[in-house]
């Protein structure tokens, strides 16, 4: 049975507009994000943008769609700079470390699958590797290089006035192109960029492939037009990425789209080789903190270590919609993980309550789930989509087992794995607390007692002796929680 009827709208960058959404096919959805470039950790910022598709991918299986996701994974081509200059990212960080470049990425691409699971993204249908896909990479470059590139002594370079409307979705052109795109000899606009780079000459990259063009390795833009056409084929239904993509990165895997397509100008979105592109707005932070140049940047393991669960921080991006800044601050972090302590509180009441019955949602919860899905389908707005969730979550004189029907169904879009989450779960040890669970309960049943007993010297002392070992005693917890580690 679905309940969902409301149409989906979503924000196209491309148009600027919010658009219904109407699949390439019937039933399908096919959507590709851009991934990582595995070449230190994820930050925080970063995983925004997977929390945000996951949930995208969660609402199109909620509207019954038949979903294919593809995340890709880079491994090479990705310069230092975003805009087409410097240095591979793989090879310099492995140069630096002294390792293998496949060790480095094996490393970081674990540990954001790693960080994937922690904030309960779902797996896609497909990781691509970017380096099991450069045979293809070279024919796509082949198809396109007589009529849209020209080489140079560093690579192949696409020549931008080659299609239409170059720049639309960025709303960035000036009479100088893409400023930012770095400045070589030679090149016939400002806004060239190369889709592969040569090796130079007396040097040997770890990673290189032979191609017409010489000795090299492809350019970042080109994975993923490569990728996400031989994957979910041209055109698809939904390009995502961080805001950041939308200025360079996005517009040139456009250009590229257009030319490998023969496709015309970009009145016709499909011609870029999405119907719809959407992005995600940046995680700001006070500090800077956000930088992986700040050493102990933030990354979600940080989070760990100093106590949050991971789906605080989920909590926390639910909360604010997709396409708005979202400010970081320890502070309302910790209103997040109290929000989702207080939601998980109640889900497990109402499991004790439902036992082992199950049900579906009645028609008491119909509205509500109407309300939920015309959030949802509202681009994506999680932000009311939570509240109606706690509406259903406070209300009373209900059957048990259905109200947990509901909000299962709400909690398939919202992602947060309140069935399956215990609020025990929610504790976590921070970094450098050795203190056992079995200690601090024992601790507290005797803290009870000679509470009860009026021996509050006694009951002082307990709770010194656990705030020594970093158990902070809430006496008076409104939500039952008793202590926390901190």
């Amino acid at each position: 049975m679905s309940y969902a009827s409301a149409s989906l709208k979503l924000f196209n960058s491309l148009t600027r507009q919010i658009e219904q959404f109407q699949p390439v096919h019937d039933g399908e959805a096919r959507v590709y994000s851009c991934g990582p470039t595995v070449y230190n950790y994820p930050h925080i910022g970063n995983m925004r943008a997977y929390v945000f598709a996951d949930i995208l991918g969660r609402t199109l299986s909620f509207k019954d769609y038949k979903l294919t996701h593809v995340i890709n994974i880079t491994d090479v081509g990705h310069l230092t700079d975003d805009a087409d200059d410097g240095e591979d990212k793989m090879e310099k960080i492995a140069r630096t470390a002294a390792k293998s470049i496949w060790d480095i990425a094996q490393h970081y691409t674990q540990a954001y699958w790693e960080d994937i699971k922690a904030l309960n993204i779902r797996q896609p249908a497909r990781w691509t590797i970017a380096t099991e896909y450069v045979p293809q990479m070279i024919q796509f470059a082949e198809k396109i290089a007589d009529r849209h590139c020209y080489e140079l002594d560093s690579g192949l370079y696409f020549d931008v006035s080659t299609v239409a409307d170059y720049g639309r979705l960025a709303r960035a052109q000036t009479e100088d192109g893409e400023g930012r795109i770095e400045a070589v000899e030679g090149k016939r606009n400002a806004a060239d960029f190369a889709i592969w780079r040569k090796t130079p000459a007396g040097e040997k990259r770890q990673m290189e492939w032979d191609s017409p063009w010489g000795k090299g390795a492809p350019g970042w833009h080109l994975e993923c037009s490569v990728m996400s056409g031989e994957v979910l084929g041209f055109p698809f239904d939904i390009h995502t990425g961080g805001i950041d993509h939308r200025e360079i990165h996005h517009p040139n895997e456009i250009a590229q789209n257009q030319a490998f397509c023969c496709a015309g100008g970009l009145d016709l979105p499909a011609n870029s080789g999405a119907r719809v592109w959407m992005h995600n707005n940046f995680l700001v932070e006070r500090s800077g903190k956000m930088s992986k140049s700040s050493g102990e940047f933030l990354r979600l393991q940080l989070l760990i270590d100093k106590g949050y669960h991971p789906l605080a921080y989920r909590m926390m991006c639910l909360q604010a919609h997709y396409r708005s800044e979202l400010e970081f601050s320890w502070d309302g972090l910790a209103a997040a993980l109290t929000r989702l302590k207080r939601i998980l509180i109640a889900v497990g009441q109402l499991k004790e309550r439902a036992g082992n019955a199950q049900a579906q949602p009645g028609a008491r919860f119909a509205p509500f789930i109407e309300r939920f899905d015309a959030a949802i389908s509202d681009d994506l707005n999680t932000a009311v989509a939570l509240t109606v969730f706690e509406e259903v979550l406070a209300l009373k004189k209900v059957d048990p087992s259905e109200k947990l029907a509901a909000l299962g169904l709400m909690d398939g879009v919202l992602g947060l794995g309140l069935l399956e989450l215990d609020r025990k779960d929610l504790r976590l040890r921070p970094k450098g607390v050795e203190v056992e669970e079995s200690e601090i309960e024992a601790a507290l049943e005797a803290r009870k007692a000679a509470r009860a007993e009026k021996d509050f010297a006694r009951s002082d002392a307990l709770r010194d002796e656990l705030a020594a070992k970093g158990v902070e005693v809430m006496d008076g917890d409104p939500l039952g929680w008793e202590w926390k580690l901190g």
